[in-house]
Order: structure tokens, then sequence, then C-alpha cells
């Protein structure tokens, strides 16, 4: 029951971004521990990379990795800075 109810609390987010020329592009973040490999983005006929992600109530920090290259989301402007002397994009969850 546990199982369930902590299931019921998550909430779905889809992140999206345009990248015309891009090959490959993931969703990185707090969530996945910040590792590529993990949650790769899907592209659409528009060239919009999405990726839709169950996450619980709290703030998480991310980032799209373009072709080997960090990139801050474009359409958010919530961001924090990072301890790379850049700022990472913010996800505010609410359920």
């Amino acid at each position: 029951m546990r199982k369930n109810s902590s299931k019921q609390n998550t909430k779905k987010i889809q992140f999206s971004l345009k990248a015309v020329d891009a090959e490959n592009v993931s969703l990185v973040g707090e969530f996945n521990n910040w590792n590529p490999d993990v949650d790769p983005m899907q592209k659409d006929e528009n060239e919009t990379w999405t990726k839709t992600k169950m996450l619980l109530p709290g703030n998480f920090e991310y980032k799209f990795w373009v072709d080997g290259e960090w990139m801050q989301d474009p359409e958010n402007l919530r961001a924090c800075p990072n301890s790379f002397g850049t700022e990472n994009s913010v996800v505010k969850v609410i359920v």
C-alpha cells in the first residue's frame, strides 16, 4: 500500500527542447544522478526533443546534454548557480 501512495504523489512532467541540428539529446539532472545515459530524449517531426518523467514534489535542478555539451533550458527562466560557474534550470513539482 505504501508503494501505491508514493506513486500517487508523483506528477508527470514533460521536458522539451527545440534543437533542430542536434543528433542526440538527453535530460540530465538530480532525478537521475546527472547521468546522460539514463534519460535520452525523443525527437518529433517538429525537431523538438521530449522526455516525460514521473517526479515527486520538490525542486529539481536539470540541464540538457546536447551532442556532448551542457545546455540550460531556454524556455525555463527558473535557474540557480552550480559549482561549475554556470546555472542549472530548476523545475518545481507541485502535486
